[in-house]
C-alpha cells in the first residue's frame, strides 16, 4: 500500500546480498513512498540503508514468514536462483505483493535450451543450434561443425557457464568439463552448441507487466576477468551506459522484433512476463541478435543504469506488478555512468577473504559517485571486510562516457584492499565509437 489517499508508507524487503542488489536498495530509498527497508542477507553497504536480517535468498518459508511477521507491502527479488525456484509463487500463495517473474516465466533465464526453442519457435533472431542430453552425440556435432563455436550449460551457472572455442579440440575438452566432468553441476545436464557471433555486445534491460514493455537505457558488461578481454569469464568485471553502438535505429528494430515478439510468444505460452528481462544482444553484421535472457536485474548493468533513471523505481515496481506499465514515463537522464569492479586477485578462482577495507567514507551522491557493495561483511569490530570475488562496484556518473570513465577511475583509488583487483579497460571501446 503506497503513501497515497490511506498516508501510510510502504515496508519493502529486497531479497539479495550483492551489488545489483545495493543499487536496487539504493534507488528504493529514494522513493518518497517508502517508510523503511529490509534486506535478506544483505551487505555491509546495504545495512546503511536497510535492516539487513539473516535470512537466505532459497529460504522461501522463512522470507515469506518475515514479510507477513512485518507486514511488507512490496518484495523485490534481485538473484536469479531464487526467481527459477518459484520464490515469487511462494509470495504470491501466500497474498503478498512481488516483484519479479514466475517460476515459469523465470525458465527463459533457468534454461537456455528452452530459451533457444521459443526464439526458434517464434522467429526472433539468434544464433544456430543445437540441444544435446549426450556428450557423445555433442562431439560427434562438433566434428562437423564450424569453429569457433559457443558451448552453454543449460541451467544457472553465475554467469559462467558459457564457453568459447576456437578449436575441435577446445570444443570436445569444454563438453567433457560441462556434461562430464559437471563443472557447473546440474546445470550441463543438457548442453546447447550453438554458432560464435561476431559483432559488438549490449545489455538492454525492460520492465515488464506480462503485456507491455518500458525499455530502460542500455549497458555494456567486460565479462573476462583480465584486460583486453582476456582470462577466465566471470559474474562482470564493470560496464557503462549508455552503450553508444545501441543507437536509436537498433533499438527500433529490437523493440519490434526482439522484445515485443518475445512477450507476446512468452503469453501465448502461458507463461506471462512480470519483472525485468535483460536481453543480451550480439549487434552482428545481419542486424542484432539475441545471445541470451535474463529474468532479473543484470548485474553490474543495474549499478549503472538506476543511477541514471529519474522515475520513482516503486511506482515502475508496482506498474509492473499491476498491469500498468503503459501509465508509467520512464525517464532516464542523458548523462552517462561507468562502473569499475574492485575484485579480490585470484577471482574468480581462488582468493582470500575477510580483509579490512577502507576509503568507503570518502564517496557523496552529491558528486555524483557511488560504492556499490557486492561481497562485503562486518568484522566483530564494525570494520568493513571483504567477503566474496566481486567486493565493490565504484560508479561515477558524468556528462558523457568518456569523463563518466576517467572519472570512475579517478575514484578506485579512493579505496584500497590488500588483494584489491581491478581491469584497467573498462569501457575503452568508448574510444572506436
Amino acid at each position: 500500500m503506497s503513501s497515497d489517499a490511506s498516508g501510510r508508507s510502504m515496508k519493502v524487503l529486497i531479497v539479495g546480498g550483492g551489488g545489483r542488489e545495493h543499487a536496487i536498495a539504493w534507488k528504493v530509498s529514494q522513493s518518497s513512498k517508502v517508510d523503511k527497508i529490509y534486506a535478506a542477507p544483505g551487505n555491509a553497504g546495504i545495512a546503511e540503508i536497510a535492516e539487513c536480517v539473516p535470512i537466505g535468498v532459497m529460504e522461501f518459508d522463512k522470507l515469506v514468514a518475515f514479510a507477513r511477521e512485518k507486514e511488507i507491502d512490496l518484495t523485490v527479488i534481485g538473484p536469479d536462483d531464487p526467481l527459477v525456484g518459484g520464490i515469487v509463487d511462494a509470495f504470491e500463495a501466500a497474498g503478498l505483493r512481488v516483484f519479479g517473474p514466475r517460476a515459469n516465466a523465470a525458465i527463459l533465464e533457468g534454461s537456455k535450451a528452452f530459451s533457444k526453442d521459443l526464439m526458434k519457435k517464434y522467429g526472433i533472431p539468434t544464433a544456430t543450434y543445437e540441444n544435446f542430453t549426450d556428450a557423445d552425440a555433442a562431439m560427434e556435432y562438433l566434428k562437423t561443425a564450424k569453429m569457433p563455436i559457443v558451448l552453454k550449460a543449460d541451467g544457472l551457472a553465475l554467469g559462467k557457464g558459457v564457453l568459447i572455442c576456437n578449436t575441435l579440440e577446445e570444443a570436445l575438452a569444454g563438453v567433457k568439463e560441462i556434461m562430464l566432468d559437471k563443472h557447473f553441476g546440474n546445470a550441463g545436464n543438457k548442453m546447447v552448441i550453438e554458432e560464435f557471433m561476431t559483432g559488438r555486445e549490449v545489455s538492454a534491460l525492460l520492465f515488464c507487466d506480462g503485456t507491455n514493455i518500458a525499455p530502460m537505457t542500455s549497458a555494456q558488461d567486460h565479462k573476462r576477468a583480465g584486460d583486453g578481454d582476456t582470462g577466465l569469464n566471470t559474474g562482470g568485471m564493470g560496464t557503462f551506459s549508455p552503450s553508444p553502438f545501441y543507437t536509436k535505429e537498433i533499438e527500433e528494430f529490437c523493440i519490434e522484433k526482439i522484445y515485443k515478439p518475445t512477450m507476446a510468444a512468452m503469453r501465448a505460452e502461458g507463461r506471462p512476463f512480470h519483472g525485468v528481462m535483460f536481453v543480451g544482444l550480439m549487434l552482428t553484421p545481419d542486424g542484432p541478435k539475441v545471445l541470451e535472457y535474463n529474468a532479473r536485474f543484470g548485474d553490474p548493468e543495474t549499478q549503472v543504469v538506476l543511477p541514471r533513471m529519474e522515475t520513482d523505481i516503486v511506482d515502475v515496481f508496482e506498474a509492473c506488478i499491476d498491469g500498468k506499465l503503459s501509465d508509467i514515463d520512464l525517464k532516464f537522464d542523458n548523462g552517462a555512468a561507468v562502473c569499475v569492479v574492485l575484485a579480490s586477485d585470484g577471482y574468480p578462482q581462488k582468493y582470500e577473504k575477510g580483509l579490512p577495507i577502507s576509503g568507503l567514507d570518502r564517496f557523496s551522491d552529491a558528486d555524483g559517485e557511488y560504492v556499490f557493495h557486492a561481497g562485503t561483511k562486518f568484522g566483530a569490530d564494525g570494520a568493513v571486510l571483504t567477503n566474496g570475488g566481486r567486493v565493490l562496484g565504484v560508479v561515477a556518473k558524468a556528462g558523457d562516457l568518456k569523463a563518466a570513465r576517467a572519472k570512475a577511475y579517478k575514484a578506485t583509488e579512493k579505496i584500497s584492499f590488500a588483494n584489491k583487483y581491478m581491469r584497467h579497460d573498462i569501457g575503452k571501446a568508448i574510444d572506436e565509437a
